[in-house]
């Protein structure tokens, strides 16, 4: 197994170091799932579709990430709270070159 490190700041400020797999496909919204990082029900609930923006993050670290869909793009364009660095943690894979990848988790949309 090939885990990388990312820091993922949660919705109380408290910051975490986790281990992420790259080799199990998987994205930003659900490592946040799998940590449970999030309260149930309130992160990746269109199941990460780009279609809620239940997952926004901010990408607080300098790395180089994949280019935004159009579908991405959309969704923060009609987001709540949406930063500079706002991201859609269900479009970021984790990938090697994430290795030391800092975020945090955007506030809940009420």
């Amino acid at each position: 197994m090939s885990d990388i490190k990312i820091k993922i700041t949660d919705r109380e400020g408290e910051i975490h170091e986790v281990d992420a797999p790259t080799d199990m496909n998987m994205n930003l919204m659900e490592l946040v799932r799998a940590y449970e990082l999030a309260p149930e029900g309130t992160i990746g609930i269109c199941g990460g579709m780009a279609m809620c923006a239940s997952c926004q993050c901010y990408i607080k670290s300098a790395h180089e990430l994949p280019e935004m869909s159009d579908d991405e793009e959309a969704m923060l364009s009609e987001a709540f709270n949406v930063e500079d660095n706002s991201r859609l943690g269900c479009q970021i894979h984790i990938a090697p070159e994430l290795e030391g990848l800092e975020i945090e988790l955007a506030p809940e949309e009420l």
